[in-house]
């Protein structure tokens, strides 16, 4: 994930004035929840009560440490889906700090000569790569920076795009040839968006009925160094079915039931990061790089299951076996919290837990049955989500939230749109040949394909790994390097796992980061090496198993979902 990720998440851990991410739980009256608990927990249990036009409770004590924070649920005149901004404005406007006004005024500038530079037609036709290469600078390092600039990210992202393809139309032989392009890459850039788009709001479904408690219930053991690899796998294979950021978040949730805030806690944490990224890395459905590599047609099902499943777990248990040495994982057992057994599941949440689940696995086995894109198979099983969910829970106006519409408005869109803008943006590159010639440059010095890869992820620790990945697609196409070659896997493996590294280099990091309020430099000196250690080791277990010739079982590859693709 960029370094915006990393900026963002540490202005949150420093802020804890705002009301951050919702935190489910029941519906109680407010007399029967606050009496037992102390000042702090009664000032964010009372948020969820006070109607949009109530003023705030009190601020509880500056001494007690806010650790579960609460996102207030408005009543009064507002609608199930619409914003609370309007119940944390007044927090808002009471710790709002401005940012640097030059800093802005700046950026706007930048902008602004970048956007006249655009309309000036005749130095744009003739200066086409130097244009785009410009603006897509510039917008870059505002998605780099958009805490210090105060611009959301997805908002750049999108107006990068338009930009560069504004000038991909002045400098293109004719507007009919980009009006082509920008439809092509309209189709390409759409499926992957809509197979995000279907598969956050599966996991939301599932997750607001609980569903998870089916896993996480499991997982009793409290010997530091036995649950150091219990977490690490099963959120290994949690992450696979899943995607690596729904997993972390899942996963340190639990950790934050399970054991007390320590140092071992944090630990924990980091094992959840590498765990969620490389059972991420495997599976076509488990990163967003995976997924969209699969889609375009660069790798497969089941040689990628089969070519990354070892290297994947290789980087996982070399930081876990290195984990084990350290001082936190061998202190005493840890107490476990009464918070684990209080959460319920909701009515008919195993069944919706296997029905999501299902559809999630069952998305290769409909491409490969029909041949129609992914995507198509994502939106099969929410559909039949969608009118399950109805039905089971027909008649029972207090239980919306666990419906779809709900689950619409909790999901990331501005995440959604993110991806939109810089695939967009990598496909304008494309379009000019920009990618290409970089893609020339890099043979001509950097000979070695695995070398190149390897590259790759070292810089997805701290470049964002969506426009690292598109940008490579666009670099090298199927004739380069086939489909499922070792160049694509490589990538896929690299791209997924390399983020680890750094706390600030994928999703999962950013994520952890910002619900354990951990130290970019904490993780660095704790956890990095070991991170940078399982990566190593992964890609010498990838590179040595290619010289061992492996095979499918007779009775497996009858099956259409192993023959396809």
């Amino acid at each position: 994930m960029a370094l915006s990720s990393y900026l963002l998440a540490g202005s949150g851990a420093a802020s804890p004035s705002f009301p951050p991410l919702r935190r489910r739980s029941h519906h109680f009256p407010p007399s029967l929840v606050t009496t037992a608990l102390p000042p702090a927990q009664r000032w964010r249990r009372s948020l969820r009560f006070c109607a949009a036009s109530s003023p705030p409770p009190p601020v509880p004590p500056e001494d007690e440490e806010l650790t579960d924070y609460e996102l207030s649920e408005t009543t009064g005149n507002c609608d199930p889906l619409c914003s609370v901004d309007e119940v944390s404005l007044q927090y808002f406007e009471a710790n709002y700090k401005p940012k640097n006004d030059l800093i802005k005024a700046l950026a706007i500038l930048a902008t602004s000569l970048a956007g006249a530079a655009a309309i000036n037609h005749s130095w744009v036709a003739a200066n086409q790569d130097i244009a785009m290469v410009l603006v897509f600078a510039l917008g870059y390092a505002g998605i780099i920076f958009e805490e210090s600039l105060a611009f959301n990210k997805s908002g750049v992202g999108l107006l990068m795009a338009v930009c560069l393809w504004v000038i991909r139309s002045i400098g293109a032989p004719s507007t009919d040839v980009a009006v082509q392009e920008l439809s092509q890459s309209t189709v390409e850039v759409s499926e992957i968006v809509f197979f995000l788009l279907g598969a956050m709001t599966i996991v939301e479904i599932v997750d607001s009925h609980q569903g998870f408690k089916l896993v996480t219930d499991n997982i009793s053991t409290r010997n530091p160094k036995t649950l150091l690899w219990v977490i690490g796998f099963v959120t290994f294979f949690m992450s696979s079915v899943l995607d690596n950021l729904t997993s972390t978040i899942v996963m340190v949730s639990l950790l934050r039931k399970l054991v007390p805030p320590s140092e071992y806690r944090k630990l924990l944490g980091a094992v959840v990061v590498i765990a969620a990224n490389a059972g991420g890395a495997w599976t076509p459905i488990g990163d967003v790089t995976t997924t969209m590599l699969w889609i375009h047609g660069q790798i497969t099902t089941v040689n990628t299951m089969q070519g990354l499943f070892v290297p994947s777990v290789v980087s996982l248990v070399v930081p876990l076996a290195l984990m084990s040495l350290t001082s936190e994982a061998n202190g005493s057992d840890q107490a476990s919290s009464s918070l684990l057994s209080s959460e319920q599941m909701a009515p008919r949440g195993q069944l919706v837990f296997a029905v999501g689940l299902g559809a999630l696995v069952f998305v290769p086995v409909f491409k490969s049955l029909t041949g129609l894109p992914p995507f198509m198979g994502m939106l099969l099983g929410l559909g039949i989500l969608w009118i399950l969910t109805d039905a089971i829970h027909y008649g029972e106006s207090g239980r919306q939230r666990l419906k779809v519409p709900q689950a619409l408005s909790r999901i990331d869109t501005q995440g959604i749109l993110f991806f939109l803008g810089i695939l967009l943006s990598v496909g304008s590159l494309e379009s000019a040949g920009i990618l290409r010639q970089l893609a020339n440059y890099l043979d001509a010095n950097i000979p070695n394909a695995d070398l190149i890869a390897s590259i790759i992820g070292v810089a997805s620790a701290i470049i964002d790994n969506v426009p690292l990945v598109a940008a490579t697609m666009g670099m090298y196409d199927l004739t380069s390097f086939p489909q499922d070659s070792d160049f694509w896997q490589l990538v896929a493996f690299c791209a997924g796992t390399g983020g680890s590294m750094l706390i600030i280099g994928s999703a999962a990091g950013v994520a952890f980061m910002g619900m354990e309020k951990v130290d970019f430099f904490w993780y660095f000196r704790k956890v990095s090496g070991f991170a940078l250690a399982g990566y190593v080791a992964g890609i010498i277990a990838y590179l040595a198993a290619q010289n061992i010739p492996l095979s499918l079982p007779t009775s497996l590859a009858e099956i259409p979902f192993i023959t396809g693709s």
